[in-house]
């Protein structure tokens, strides 16, 4: 069965740095698809994040790139297989150079951190009990 894809293209001040920042975070980088002003971190099978120098971002769109430090393009939310998962990978962000967002959501059934990457992408990291997906 085919298993749509999602390519998350943001754009970075610096792909070395933010290519360091997402390995520390436990993920891969693609060679293949990498090169000096393209990092291609491999998520999961099905979730592709390229991170692009501005100036190769700016060779797909002829819009102005936002400011991600002080605008908000994007919320990217990932899954996480549990709560301690979630925590986690919001302190390997800091720890790598992200900032945590302090507010933490905790219903029970769903729990979710975010944090900023070294670009101030947002990043959301949410784990929610299966139990509550089924009904």
């Amino acid at each position: 069965m085919y298993q749509q894809m999602i390519f998350v293209n943001l754009a970075t001040n610096d792909v070395d740095a933010s290519r360091k920042f997402f390995t520390e975070l436990g993920y891969s980088i693609n060679p293949q698809f990498s090169t000096d002003d393209c990092s291609c971190v491999v998520i999961s099978d099905t979730i592709i994040a390229m991170l692009l120098s501005k100036q190769r971002y700016a060779d797909f769109t002829k819009k102005e790139i936002a400011d991600s430090t002080t605008t908000s393009e994007v919320l990217i939310c990932l899954s996480a297989e549990s709560r301690e998962k979630v925590d986690e990978l919001v302190e390997k962000a800091v720890a790598a150079g992200g900032t945590a967002n302090d507010d933490v959501q905790d219903q029970g059934f769903m729990y979710g951190r975010s944090f900023e990457d070294l670009d101030g992408h947002s990043w959301e990291v949410v784990w929610m009990d299966p139990a509550a997906v089924q009904g």
